[in-house]
């Protein structure tokens, strides 16, 4: 079953130097009890469609058009209030990316945790410790702790505290945007097992954002390639890592080394991203692209699906 589907979404930075195309007609949908896995590289619009989905945008950010259907309803419609109270953080949680610029360094870790229950459920202060208590114990944490400033964590630990804060209310869907930024293999390792267990234990649904496909490939169901601000190529797991189509997840996949099987070259791809402020016309993968021909660089690539639930989007596989 479709729990959240993203139809057509833009969300656009209108800054002095001019607009800035972050999300450019997205396209998305997950399922209940799936995970999605975002790949892409940094500035490609991962974050940004994060905050859309949870309508937490910076300014001078705004969603132009689009729609956000939760269980077929379109969240963009509500308005704040009702957003707030019936779908941020009971339905659709977050754990931010950088724990430590998003926790306040001013109150204990118990008391930010215990503010998710105290604004959303009303509860009593002591009803809330023991909630407190319970989800840092979950996540592997000593409870004593609850009584600790954030700068008396360390990395791996603030990481784990915004996974609680985020599960508090037992949220649907969980979107985790880049959770193991900054860690040492050995504790994302223990952050992607922990995501793992809340998975399976409580049937969340996640949307894993990273640039790193390894990770994706660990927990993912299906995966979505994103690249200056759209999905160029979307599948399962298992298709987008035998079987890539677009040249650009191709060249991700080619830049991961192998333990197992025939040794192959690392690839890399040349140059950089694309300025969003005047992204090429066409494909937007075209100048970096070593494939590109005459319709690259006019007109944008059509959504061509090549399986069940695999689509590209690239003249490569339009033109055959």
């Amino acid at each position: 079953m479709v729990l959240l589907q993203v139809r057509n979404l833009k969300t656009y930075f209108f800054t002095q130097r001019g607009v800035v195309r972050a999300v450019d007609g997205v396209d998305l949908s997950l399922n209940d009890g799936e995970t999605l896995g975002i790949a892409g590289e940094s500035g490609c619009g991962k974050s940004t469609l994060a905050y859309s989905l949870i309508r937490l945008v910076p300014p001078p950010g705004k969603i132009i058009d689009g729609e956000i259907l939760y269980r077929g309803k379109n969240i963009l419609a509500l308005d704040e209030e009702a957003f707030r109270k019936e779908i941020r953080w009971k339905e659709i949680s977050m754990i931010f990316q950088g724990a430590i610029n998003s926790l306040n360094p001013m109150l204990t870790i118990g008391d930010q945790i215990a503010e998710v229950f105290i604004t959303h459920e009303g509860c009593s202060r002591k009803e809330v410790y023991e909630k407190v208590k319970e989800l840092l114990k979950w996540v592997g944490i000593d409870p004593m702790r609850a009584r600790s400033y954030p700068h008396e964590l360390s990395g791996g630990m603030k990481q784990r505290v915004m996974i609680a804060m985020a599960l508090a209310l037992k949220p649907k869907v969980l979107i985790a945007d880049e959770p193991t930024t900054a860690l040492d293999v050995i504790v994302q390792a223990q952050i992607m097992n922990l995501l793992k267990r809340i998975k399976n234990e409580f049937k969340t649904s996640i949307i894993l954002i990273t640039h790193d496909l390894s990770l994706i490939a660990e927990i993912a169901d299906r995966v979505a390639i994103m690249y200056a601000g759209k999905i160029i190529e979307q599948g399962s797991s298992d298709e987008i890592f035998e079987n890539a189509a677009h040249p650009y997840t191709r060249a991700l996949i080619g830049s991961i080394p192998r333990l197992y099987g025939e040794l192959k070259e690392l690839t890399f791809i040349p140059g950089s991203p694309p300025d969003l402020l005047v992204p090429p016309v066409g494909c937007r993968f075209s100048p970096r692209c070593p494939y590109t021909f005459e319709p690259c660089g006019k007109e944008e690539p059509p959504k061509i699906y090549i399986g069940v639930d695999h689509y590209v989007s690239c003249w490569l596989y339009a033109k055959r």
